[in-house]
């Protein structure tokens, strides 16, 4: 019984211990501090296994269809080349300052399911958003279409593919609605 007593007092004082460092403020959350090593090793395994997990009932369709991979080719275009980067990119401002890195999506073509999968719900802390919150399974698979065929793609045969981005669009991505009703339009351009 008194082993138990001492177990439970320390127990206590580690959590409170714990709970004084949370509060503290002293981890610095800024995304120019990077983690410790075994804490980037243990967010690694938590979203590796996460998403293995749910990748089990994901079927992919054909994605060699020129029609679906230029529609991904414009969705990608108008979405994701400021983070993951385009044929003919080398960096971006917004990639600079993310932390963790994106992944070059450039130099590697992502496994199908699991592609589509962080497409449609994002990864949090990352950066990464929710994808499906505004795009159909079709889209999402459209882009992830374009992601095999991007690492062997040219500069210009990206740009031919994207050179009619809004057409092929559908206005996804024009005249958006701001999302909170207090906050203004984007001004018109007077260039």
């Amino acid at each position: 019984m008194r082993c138990l007593g001492k177990l439970v007092a320390v127990v206590v004082l580690a959590l409170a211990v714990l709970a004084g460092w949370w509060w503290s403020g002293s981890y610095d959350i800024g995304a120019d501090a990077p983690h410790w090593k075994v804490t980037a090793r243990l967010i690694g395994v938590l979203r590796e296994r996460s998403i293995d997990t749910r990748l089990a009932g994901i079927k992919v369709p054909q994605l060699d269809d020129p029609t679906l991979v230029t529609e991904g080719a414009a969705h990608y275009s108008e979405m994701c080349t400021q983070c993951h980067l385009a044929p003919g990119m080398t960096d971006s401002e917004t990639r600079a300052g993310l932390y963790p890195q994106p992944p070059k999506l450039t130099k590697f073509a992502p496994d199908p399911a699991e592609a589509f999968w962080i497409i449609k719900h994002g990864i949090k802390m990352s950066a990464m958003p929710a994808w499906g919150k505004t795009h159909d399974d079709q889209k999402i698979w459209a882009m992830v279409a374009y992601l095999q065929q991007q690492p062997k793609m040219s500069a210009e045969r990206y740009h031919q593919l994207t050179a009619h981005a809004a057409e092929v669009e559908d206005g996804d991505h024009q005249d958006a609605t701001p999302a909170m009703p207090d906050m203004p339009a984007p001004a018109a351009s007077t260039h």
